[in-house]
């Protein structure tokens, strides 16, 4: 195997977007210390949702209702200020990013290590989204199922 030589970048460290998803992930953690209730994560959630520009929110709001229908057992919530589901343990196992967030040309549906979609020693944990199709839902329900079986 060789080994590929790559030009040092230089940075100014972390973007203001990634500035901003930390604070909003300090914002949630503080609140799940002083014992939000579960419930309030739904309403952060779509408070987060209402947010997006367009096509992100439709989208993010197409992934809600698919979650609510296909993984009850799974807690909404909003991770680093993104739309989130979390079993029962409030481990994040599956969060949509919005394309605006960290200016992408495309927004991305990723799952965390607690999701069980282990297939071999190699498999994707996240997906670019530009539309979502029929296809594609069908394609997010069979995910969303294999990563909360036991």
């Amino acid at each position: 195997m060789t080994q590929m030589k790559t030009k040092s970048k230089k940075t100014d460290g972390f973007t203001d977007a990634e500035k901003a998803a930390m604070q909003e992930r300090a914002k949630e953690l503080k609140a799940e210390k002083q014992g939000k209730k579960k419930a309030d994560g739904e309403s952060d959630l779509l408070a987060k949702v209402a947010e997006m520009p367009e096509p992100d929110r439709t989208m993010a709001t197409q992934l809600h209702e698919i979650m609510k229908a296909n993984a009850p057992g799974l807690s909404p919530k909003t991770w680093y200020g993104m739309p989130a589901y979390a079993n029962e343990e409030g481990k994040v196992v599956c969060f949509f990013q919005s394309a605006a967030k960290f200016n992408a040309r495309y927004a991305t549906f990723g799952f965390q290590d607690t999701a069980n979609l282990d297939d071999g020693n190699f498999w994707p944990t996240s997906f670019a989204l530009k539309e979502l199709t029929d296809s594609v839902e069908a394609k997010i329900i069979a995910l969303v199922q294999q990563a909360v079986k036991s």
